[in-house]
């Protein structure tokens, strides 16, 4: 396979925020806010009631500086289906004309960014992995499609009016991210990447999925490494999601991670931010200044469905 890169990364998180004591006494949250706290959450980001999902990805569109006229592809990655679709479903319960239901976002970025040579794909069935499974999916469509150049990758996704902002015992937020895989060299080198679904977890519940996280990881990461003949000392930084910090210690012992080498320093200020985590916390770590050449990054995901994804890169 021809080297694929991965850079122009970007973000952005819901225009309102509240700490963890506020979003508990509005009754956002199952845990007492003193243990998401404890757990590492300082605050969470959600969207105003005119704020949607495709919002989200319009604004991380715009802060990644992407030029619009080299776009080949979009992959459009969304956690839950209903922000697969822009259409408010009363539209379709009042005429029962299911084109209501197709109102398609991808669709909408490529038409209002001017993306006119660009086809779209959509991804919804990843849950918050679904992000490193548009990039996973776009470096194989370079490799397929040598008329390819550059692949959009973005992720949006807000949480319904009523919806509870714990997951897992994880505090979310509602945001976006988007990135470029592309045969340009720049940024990171994508050295591989792995996939695990296990169905039968697919309506875990919370206790199941923290039992199931740790095993899996493991395998995720460990089946990346070997696929590119490297273990964990070849390792620089490990950037996981942002989750539960009373997890970390456990996956890290695990994983033989040493305390230098985990960067998710993104987690009290953003939360868990649904399929955004990855992005996010690879670019607080440009923009901390702490990459050097060469050095090798391995980035990971777990959620629901339930789906394990990883990304092994390389900063060139």
């Amino acid at each position: 396979m021809s080297d694929v890169y991965l850079n122009h990364l970007a973000y952005a998180l819901g225009g309102c925020s509240q700490d963890v004591e506020a979003a508990g006494a509005a009754g956002l949250l199952l845990s007492p806010a003193a243990a998401l706290r404890d757990a590492g959450f300082d605050k969470h980001h959600y969207c105003a009631p005119d704020e949607d999902a495709y919002g989200l990805a319009r604004q991380a569109l715009a802060a990644s500086n992407i030029d619009p006229s080299i776009v080949d592809c979009i992959v459009y990655a969304t956690c839950l289906p209903l922000n697969a679709n822009l259409c408010p479903l009363s539209r379709f319960e009042g005429s029962g004309d299911v084109k209501h239901l197709m109102d398609f976002p991808a669709s909408r970025l490529q038409a209002d960014h001017g993306m006119e040579n660009a086809f779209v794909v959509g991804l919804n069935q990843q849950a918050c992995t679904g992000m490193l499974g548009s990039v996973r999916l776009a470096r194989n469509m370079l490799a397929g499609e040598p008329d390819l150049e550059n692949i959009l990758c973005i992720t949006a996704d807000r949480f319904p009016v009523g919806a509870l902002y714990e997951q897992a015992y994880n505090l979310i937020s509602d945001g976006g991210a988007a990135c470029l895989v592309s045969r340009r060299p720049e940024g990171f080198r994508i050295l591989a990447t792995h996939h695990l679904t296990n169905g039968a977890l697919a309506q875990a519940s919370d206790d199941q999925t923290v039992g199931s996280f740790f095993t899996y990881v493991h395998r995720v990461v460990s089946e990346t490494l070997a696929k590119a003949e490297l273990d964990m000392a070849d390792i620089r930084w490990v950037v996981p999601q942002n989750t539960n910090r009373k997890a970390w210690p456990i996956l890290a012992s695990l994983l033989g991670v040493a305390d230098d080498q985990a960067f998710f320093e993104s987690m009290p200020e953003c939360g868990h931010v649904i399929s955004a985590d990855n992005v996010i916390n690879l670019a607080l770590l440009e923009s901390r200044g702490a990459l050097s050449t060469g050095d090798r990054v391995v980035t990971f995901m777990a959620g629901f469905g339930s789906n394990w994804q990883c990304l092994l890169l390389e900063r060139i």
